[in-house]
């Protein structure tokens, strides 16, 4: 009889029990699925916030069975796999639950700053633009990366940023790796030369031509006497020159002026863009030696001798 009673209580008790971890799951359940208000869209999170903080400071009407039970959900959830929770700002759609909350905050930040890195930038113009998203900037060598887009999450590492600008220009210059030019140019060279296009050209036909005379003053071995480079000479890229250039100015003994010295300049003077690169891989051929700007038609004019460069040049003086 003893016995008999004792087993009728272990199954009330494994009954009462199981209805209660029920009760307990269906709750939690309802919990971590219902939806919830949140008091900021997009939200921050900043580094080293618990989940209890972040409930506290991003959610409406919560309770703390709530946030018990989702520090649970969180804490066995991490036996399974490694739900870190992530800092930055996230973007929660409408009618999330807490299932998705922390999903979403447990990945990387779903909201992605951008620069865009404009072709022909000075590094000045740069560096004050990184400015504005990164406290531990440094700059960036024109030499090194290609003017784009470039999407990162706020908060990140600089390093992070600069490893990614840096791929993006090894993968470019993979895709023309068998181009010819790479065979009498190296990488070093083509930015160089991609920066002078930046300065000197006016848009897509006009960098071609500008291009082919490069070429052919580099075979000839003379003098580029790009205006560009006397520009830079003067102002080392840190501000505009807001006066036209003078029979002087290209006597300066700099590095980079190519009036003075032959062959490409030391290094780049601008920041490059993939649709000036692209213009160089074209290998464009040309049979033009000279070009000078004329103002009133607003664009280059073209010769194949210094001869015929002279006569076009002393019609638009005269003009």
């Amino acid at each position: 009889m003893e016995e008999q009673t004792l087993r009728y209580y272990l199954k009330v008790f494994s009954f009462t029990l199981f209805l209660i971890l029920l009760f307990l799951f269906i709750y939690a359940y309802n919990i971590l699925n219902k939806n919830i208000e949140l008091k900021n869209n997009p939200l921050s999170i900043d580094k080293g916030e618990s989940l209890e903080e972040i409930i506290i400071k991003n959610i409406n009407n919560y309770s703390l069975l709530d946030i018990n039970i989702v520090k649970s959900y969180l804490k066995i959830n991490n036996l399974i796999k490694s739900n870190l929770i992530h800092y930055g700002d996230f973007n929660v759609p409408k009618n999330s639950s807490y299932l998705d909350f922390i999903n979403i905050i447990s990945k990387s930040s779903n909201l992605l700053t951008k620069i865009t890195i404009i072709e022909g930038w000075s590094q000045k113009k740069l560096n004050l633009e990184l400015s504005k998203y990164f406290r531990d900037y440094y700059p960036i060598p024109y030499a090194d990366i290609i003017a784009d887009t470039y999407y990162f999450e706020k908060n990140s590492d600089y390093n992070l940023f600069i490893e990614q600008i840096k791929k993006n220009k090894a993968s470019y210059f993979n895709k023309y790796k068998n181009n010819k030019l790479l065979t009498n140019f190296n990488q070093s060279e083509i930015m160089i030369m991609g920066s002078l296009l930046e300065k000197e050209g006016l848009d897509y036909e006009d960098k071609k031509l500008v291009s082919s005379v490069i070429f052919n003053r580099l075979n000839k071995n003379m003098k580029l006497q790009i205006d560009a480079t006397v520009i830079y000479s003067i102002t080392d890229g840190n501000y505009d020159l807001d006066r036209k250039l003078l029979i002087n100015d290209l006597k300066i003994d700099h590095p980079f002026n190519t009036y003075i010295y032959k062959g490409l300049p030391p290094s780049p003077i601008s920041y490059v863009g993939k649709k000036t690169l692209d213009i160089l891989f074209e290998n464009y051929n040309s049979d033009f030696l000279f070009y000078f700007f004329n103002n009133s038609l607003n664009r280059h004019i073209f010769s194949k001798t210094f001869k015929e460069h002279k006569e076009k040049l002393n019609e638009f003086r005269s003009k």
